[in-house]
């Protein structure tokens, strides 16, 4: 398995560690920087991860689902128009 994926993968948190650390407009710079070599990362890792990763978000999108589902809806009732 090649793990050339890794190096995007470190770049990404090193710069987002710079994002955090830094108030300045190099933050923002290392920001759009890190979500790009985050993609690449994602983009170039092999299918296993790829995999893997995918059904960790298929899980957690059904657990988020299931507790939106399970929370009382509240309803504004308003009265309806009167038509004469």
């Amino acid at each position: 398995m090649a793990l050339f994926f890794l190096i995007p993968l470190c770049t990404a948190l090193a710069t987002g560690y710079l994002f955090k650390k830094s108030t300045d407009e190099i933050a923002y710079l290392a920001g759009v920087f890190a979500a790009i070599s985050l993609i690449l990362s994602l983009v170039l890792a092999p299918w296993q991860i790829q995999f893997a990763l995918l059904i960790v978000v298929f899980a957690i999108t059904n657990k988020l689902l299931q507790e939106n589902d399970s929370k009382p809806t509240q309803l504004t009732q308003k009265s309806p128009r009167e038509t004469k």
